[in-house]
């Protein structure tokens, strides 16, 4: 049985040693995004609950920004 165990963990070890890393991916840059913006002098429609429109638009869209998220004295 402690052979077995011992296989196991080897090849388990040797697996993590030799397994290929995955990259990081790079971070999405707010003008990646196509957001359908209104034309000029098109209507602008207040829906309140569910509904099915027959367009739709972003009339504005928030200030997209990316920071690192810094943490102190997080442990106890």
């Amino acid at each position: 049985m402690w052979p077995q165990i011992a296989i196991l963990v080897a090849s388990f070890l040797l697996n993590q040693a030799t397994a290929p890393k995955p990259k990081k991916p790079k971070p999405a840059f707010f003008q990646d995004f196509d957001f359908p913006r209104c034309d000029e002098g098109t209507e602008k429609e207040w829906i309140f609950g569910q509904v099915w429109a027959r367009d739709w638009m972003v009339l504005s869209v928030r200030n997209q920004r990316s920071q690192a998220i810094k943490v102190k004295g997080s442990k106890k």
